[in-house]
């Protein structure tokens, strides 16, 4: 049934049904879609990594085929390098994790004194006492090791994990060879769908291959410093780093924020102004100048839609639904939008501000010639008077 029916004697539609009861229906919707990709997150996450891997992967599988690399060679070699490297990353975390979790009760006075100083300050702001002996729980050794032990989740399911992404990367490389024909016969019956997911594979394989060389280069950079530093468990928070850079907005605060307490712990205030230092440069020159230029156009997702995506991936399928907030936030947009004409214009409302930039920057332009006009002729004016002597700020000659 469609939503609307044209009106008689005039092109302009008349709705079916009320906007706000679509708008209502339409939230409704996305809320039991999202609640039931909640409930399978455990897997839902590797797939959905998957998929990413594979979209970035498929350019090197089609340069061998191309070069002369028989079809099942290429494919599993681009599976074989993706596992390993994924799988390396993996279990050099949970090493590093292990090996944090080992050192931090020789910390405990150290945290035991953050958390006293922490519970006065709550105190002196009238924050009631069973409030403040549950945030100094916070502090101990103890709860800090079962947060990052449950943040790895464990060998056995970290195993299990990997078999699924290991599983799945073999089988969509396999179809992955479909693509291109399955594409042209969907062009000709939905183009802007085509064209949709073109784009979107495009931009997500430039985004995250451009991420991860920078996080890497981020990483290792944030690495050698906090260990010329003797800051402990340097290697970890180096991977924390080139995760966390995936993570928009808030992903730097996350991996500085470890490195931040431990400096302190070794080397007191100086090691910690020097990690603030280090780790914002890295930053502001990664993320900020470096990044966008490489991108580009590839994301256009607003600042604030980037932010609450991150926050809504999160908690929707996990820790990996962060890594994976600006690809999720494009397929959405992609699907939902891009893929159909009619409502494509609310692309400048979800951060495509290409021409709104290029509007702004015409009426600053012919705002700034309006008050040159404006000011710039009496001056000019006053100029010519005094040079020809008989301008308004001249003299009156006095009368013969």
């Amino acid at each position: 049934m469609s939503e609307s029916i044209p009106e008689p004697g005039g092109p302009a539609p008349i709705r079916r049904y009320p906007r706000g009861v679509v708008i209502l229906v339409g939230l409704a919707a996305g809320t039991v879609v999202a609640i039931g990709m909640s409930s399978i997150k455990s897997i839902l996450g590797p797939v959905l990594l998957t998929i990413v891997l594979t979209i970035c992967a498929q350019p090197v599988r089609t340069m061998l085929e191309r070069r002369g690399v028989p079809r099942g060679l290429a494919t599993g070699s681009v599976v074989l390098v993706l596992f390993a490297g994924l799988a390396g990353l993996a279990y050099t975390f949970v090493i590093a994790v292990t090996q944090f979790v080992a050192m931090l009760p020789n910390y405990a006075d150290q945290f035991a004194e953050i958390a006293a100083n922490f519970g006065n300050w709550l105190a002196r702001l009238g924050v009631d006492s069973t409030e403040i002996e549950h945030v100094k729980s916070g502090f101990d050794p103890s709860a800090i090791a079962g947060f990052f032990g449950g943040l790895v989740g464990g060998v056995a399911s970290l195993t299990a994990t990997l078999v699924i992404i290991l599983t799945m990367l073999i089988l969509l490389s396999a179809d992955a060879s479909y693509v291109p024909t399955v594409l042209v016969q969907l062009g000709k019956r939905r183009p802007h769908l085509k064209d949709a997911l073109v784009d979107y594979a495009r931009g997500v394989r430039r985004y995250m291959v451009v991420t991860t060389v920078l996080g890497l280069v981020q990483g290792a950079i944030n690495g050698i410093a906090l260990w010329l530093l003797q800051v402990p468990a340097a290697l970890l928070w180096a991977i924390l780093s080139f995760l966390c850079s995936y993570i928009p907005n808030i992903g730097y605060f996350i991996a500085i924020i470890p490195p931040l307490v431990f400096g302190y712990f070794v080397g007191g205030w100086p090691t910690l102004i020097a990690v603030v230092i280090i780790y914002g440069l890295v930053n502001a020159v990664v993320q900020s100048i470096i990044q966008p230029r490489v991108v580009g156009n590839a994301v256009a997702l607003s600042q604030s839609l980037t932010f609450f995506s991150v926050l809504f991936w999160a908690v929707v399928i996990g820790p990996i639904g962060a890594v994976l907030a600006i690809p999720l936030t494009l397929l959405a947009r992609a699907v939902l939008v891009d893929a159909d004409p009619e409502v494509r214009w609310w692309r400048p409302a979800l951060g495509d501000v290409g021409e709104a930039r290029s509007i702004m920057a015409a009426e600053d332009a012919e705002a700034k010639a309006n008050r040159h006009q404006a000011s710039g002729q009496p001056t000019s004016r006053r100029r010519r008077g005094k040079e020809s002597g008989t301008g308004d700020d001249s003299p009156i000659p006095p009368s013969e």
